[in-house]
């Protein structure tokens, strides 16, 4: 049976590339935001990703089988009112992403408005609004074997009789709805928006018409519907609005970035986003503010757990990362390279194994460790330190670390005296790899020991 989801006097998050994950989406309904939709996701990256329950988040995960970044993440919360919207220029590829997905989204929507080289030049975004026979293909495709709506979200032509064609063209696939964004391909967010054009769209369209573009003239809720109005428009989608100040879609009125920040920070914790994303977000916020003391500080910021010191949210930070090990996160733990099926398994608990790329007949000590960063409050204790000072007191060589690189993976080798020490864990950095490395060398060593490596989760079996 067909889903329906309702697009009638809705106000929407728009789609925003890095800013549209999970922590902001919820943070955007808990505002009083309809529906949320996500980051566009190009078509390939979930193909090749492995639908995975998170039982600790309580999520549903999107996981690239390859290096473990999650390239969707959804929860009960935003169950029903989540969009996905999707990059492709393939009516195939883009209805194996549909049928893949569908159980856990409210709707698909398909990028037709994306001005960026990288869009246009791999035929996706703006492109598909001038390559019209693909684009209905596209749509045509999905409505015709998808149970839940789909939609598509456009750019206006620079000349007004073509933006209706387009968009009659388009509506003739069966979607459930159309997003007109206010510029043509080539303006950004500094021209003027056209709500006269998105008014004519609105007047000749038989489906919802959702209004985007306006963020500039957006400093209330009241605001965003006056925006709607203007346009002649069933709804309306914010995009920059609500990423500098996603309280815009609260009725009382926007809230301090500060109560934003800190709200934002603790969903980012509770739903385990990466630290890259969590910082891009927060300097959405910030703005000009990341000139001040705290903004620098916070930019030079790396790790979850920094960038929650900045916001005294530190301590509840590692708490609930270390919550979330003891409870069974794997993490980074769940990548590792595409290997051949004739390779040994390199997550094997076996005590020593011959690691590639580090030598002809090399024998190597490994242990299933990983670095866990939220395990060391001060740098003096961190493996690699602790290591260094090892071998300065007992007059050894100083350790030589050596680091493989592979398929957007790490995996680190160390030298301490004779020995040669590596985890059978990949990390997601080189400097983590070495970490881990050093961790594997100070157990075999007997510095620190396996029962205190399991007991904080660094360590299995």
């Amino acid at each position: 049976m067909k889903q329906t989801l309702d697009y009638a006097n809705k106000v929407i998050l728009a789609p925003m590339v890095r800013v549209g994950t999970l922590p902001m989406r919820l943070l955007a309904l808990s505002f009083g935001a309809d529906i949320v939709y996500s980051e566009e996701i190009i078509d390939w990256k979930l193909l090749k990703s492995e639908r995975r329950v998170n039982d600790v988040l309580k999520t549903v995960d999107y996981v690239d089988k390859t290096d473990g970044t999650i390239i969707f993440r959804t929860c009960e919360k935003e169950k029903g009112k989540v969009v996905l919207q999707l990059g492709t220029a393939n009516a195939e590829r883009a209805l194996q992403v549909g049928l893949k997905l569908q159980g856990d989204i409210a709707a698909l929507d398909v990028n037709m408005g994306c001005p960026k080289d990288f869009s246009i030049k791999g035929g996706m975004g703006v492109a598909l609004l001038y390559d019209l026979e693909r684009a209905k293909g596209i749509l045509k495709t999905l409505v015709d074997n998808l149970n839940i709506p789909v939609t598509c979200k456009i750019r206006i032509m620079p000349e007004l009789e073509d933006t209706i064609r387009t968009v009659q063209e388009l509506e003739s696939t069966g979607i459930a709805a159309i997003a007109v964004h206010g510029r043509t391909k080539i303006e950004r967010p500094r021209h003027p928006v056209h709500p006269d054009v998105i008014r004519e769209v609105a007047k000749v369209a038989k489906i919802p018409v959702i209004a985007n573009g306006g963020s500039q003239e957006m400093n209330k809720r009241s605001d965003i519907l006056k925006f709607r109005d203007a346009c002649g428009a069933s709804s309306v989608m914010v995009a920059r609005a609500a990423q500098w100040n996603c309280s815009i879609f609260r009725a009382e009125g926007q809230l301090p970035i500060e109560e934003i920040i800190d709200r934002y920070l603790r969903l980012a914790i509770e739903y385990d986003n990466p630290p890259s994303n969590t910082k891009y977000c927060v300097q959405m916020i910030l703005r000009d503010l990341q000139e001040s003391e705290k903004g620098r500080k916070f930019l030079d910021s790396q790790t979850l757990e920094q960038i929650c010191d900045v916001f005294s949210l530190g301590q509840y930070c590692r708490a609930k990362q270390l919550e979330y090990h003891n409870a069974g996160i794997q993490g980074r733990r769940q990548a590792a390279p595409q290997r051949d099926d004739n390779e040994q398994d390199e997550n094997c608990p076996s005590k020593k194994a011959k690691v590639e790329n580090n030598g002809i007949g090399e024998e190597v000590i490994q242990h299933n460790i990983s670095f866990i960063r939220v395990n060391y409050n001060d740098d003096v204790e961190l493996p690699k330190s602790k290591l260094y000072l090892y071998t300065v007191r007992n007059n050894l060589k100083l350790p030589k670390y050596e680091v493989i690189h592979k398929d957007k993976l790490f995996r680190a080798i160390v030298q301490v005296g004779d020995g040669k020490y590596s985890s059978s864990f990949w990390e997601k950095s080189k400097k983590y790899a070495e970490q881990s490395a050093a961790l594997t060398s100070l157990l075999h060593l007997g510095i620190v020991s396996r029962e205190k490596l399991i007991e904080n989760g660094s360590m299995i079996g």
